[in-house]
């Protein structure tokens, strides 16, 4: 499975992004999807997850209320909605795919300025 990352961006404090992971070259329906990211000297962690059917999703404590995720299993694709966005969220967002996490996107870049 490949999976491509975009949506990245700099924005203002508040403001919203949408973050998409198209999927290639697999079954994506089967597949949970998980969102992660890794700010500035730190590690990568979750953000987000959604099962295979959409139907149950996780988010972390400091994204509650503010990030939606979502999938469209007839485009292959997984999405963040992001709102509200704050500095801390800068980082690099990566999308993944199966659980445990066995693929990988290449990371888009969000940063959020005060």
């Amino acid at each position: 499975v490949q999976l491509q990352a975009s949506g990245g961006g700099l924005v203002q404090a508040g403001e919203s992004l949408r973050l998409s992971c198209a999927a290639s070259g697999g079954t994506f329906s089967n597949y949970g999807m998980g969102w992660f990211r890794r700010a500035p000297g730190n590690e990568r962690h979750v953000v987000a997850t959604i099962s295979s059917s959409g139907s149950g999703t996780y988010y972390i404590d400091s994204v509650k209320g503010r990030f939606t995720i979502s999938r469209d299993n007839a485009k292959n694709t997984v999405y963040l909605q992001m709102n509200s966005l704050k500095p801390e969220d800068t980082a690099v967002y990566y999308c993944a795919a199966g659980t445990p996490w066995r693929f990988w996107g290449q990371g888009t870049q969000v940063t959020v300025s005060s």
